[in-house]
C-alpha cells in the first residue's frame, strides 16, 4: 500500500489533487484508491492537506495516513508556516515538492531525511498551461514522476473530472511536470 500525505495551502487545489489521484488509480489502473481530505476552516492561503491510500486489495483503512511513503508538498513555504512535512516519514519515504530551488530541495532532503526528493516548478507550469495559480495537476504530473502512478492515468482522470477545456489544460500541465521532474 502507498500511504501519500499531500500538504499544501487553500486554493492550491490540494483536496481536489487527491480525489483526481484516488479515481485515476482506481478507475485506469485497476487499483483502489481512498482519499480522504481534512476539512475545517480552509481558506485561501491557509494550511490545507489530504490523504490518500492506494492499494491492489480493497482500502478497509478508515483514518488519515500518519506514516507516509510519499509526502507532497504544494507550498514550498510550508516548513517556515511550521507545516509538520515531515511528521511519521520513515527509511523509505520520498518527497515530491514544489519547487524549482535546488538548494531548498537538498537542505529539505538533509534536514528531513527524505530518502529521494522529486521536484519540478509545478506553479510555473500552472501559470502557463492554465494561467492560474493552481498547481494539483502539474503536481500530480510530478507524482507520475516517481512512477507510482501512471502519467496516462493522471492526464484521463484530468479530463474526467474538470469541465471541457479546463480538463485539457490541466492535463497538458500534468504531462509537462512529469516531462520536467527532477530526482535529487
Amino acid at each position: 500500500m502507498y500511504r501519500i500525505k499531500l500538504h499544501g495551502l487553500g486554493g492550491q487545489g490540494v483536496v481536489t489533487a487527491a480525489k483526481i489521484l484516488s479515481h485515476a488509480v482506481s478507475i485506469h489502473e485497476n487499483k483502489f484508491g481512498k482519499t480522504v481530505p481534512a476539512f475545517g476552516h480552509e481558506r485561501r492561503g491557509a494550511p490545507v492537506f489530504a490523504d490518500v491510500m492506494i492499494d491492489d486489495q480493497p482500502v478497509l483503512v478508515n483514518s488519515f495516513v500518519y506514516e507516509p511513503d510519499v509526502v507532497m508538498l504544494f507550498a514550498s513555504s510550508a516548513p517556515d508556516r511550521g507545516i509538520p512535512i515531515a511528521k511519521g516519514i520513515h527509511s523509505e519515504s520520498i518527497l515530491v515538492i514544489n519547487t524549482g530551488n535546488e538548494q531548498l530541495v537538498q537542505q529539505l532532503k538533509e534536514t528531513y531525511r527524505f530518502k529521494e526528493v522529486y521536484y519540478v516548478d509545478a506553479t510555473g507550469i500552472a501559470l502557463a498551461e492554465i494561467g492560474r495559480d493552481i498547481p494539483n495537476g502539474a503536481m500530480l504530473g510530478a507524482l507520475a514522476g516517481t512512477g507510482i502512478v501512471a502519467i496516462d492515468s493522471i492526464t484521463r482522470a484530468l479530463v474526467e473530472n474538470f469541465k471541457p477545456g479546463e480538463g485539457d489544460r490541466n492535463a497538458r500541465a500534468a504531462r509537462k511536470a512529469y516531462e520536467q521532474t527532477r530526482k535529487k
